[in-house]
């Protein structure tokens, strides 16, 4: 299967999916660990999107999105493309 882009809907599914959420619940700025993203869900998503998007997300460290836990945030460091979902 050829690699594909990690796009903001998918961002915000993958979260979502990894939280028990809806998507639309999900908003762009509001910091993730308050909608109950802790370190093994994080740690799991990245691990995720380093394997089915790995030139995009590259070396992308853990403690990078832990440090900026907002999708918005995560966007840029994982050079999402798109348009939002919200």
């Amino acid at each position: 299967m050829a690699p594909t882009a990690l796009t903001r809907e998918q961002l915000r599914a993958d979260v979502a999916d990894a939280l028990g959420e809806d998507p639309a619940d999900i908003p762009e700025d509001e910091n993730l660990v308050d909608y109950g993203l802790d370190s093994v869900r994080l740690m799991s998503l990245l691990q995720r999107w380093r394997r089915d998007h790995a030139a995009q997300v590259g070396e992308v460290a853990y403690a990078d999105l832990a440090g900026k836990p907002a999708l918005e945030e995560w966007s840029a460091l994982l050079g999402v493309s798109g348009a939002s979902a919200a």
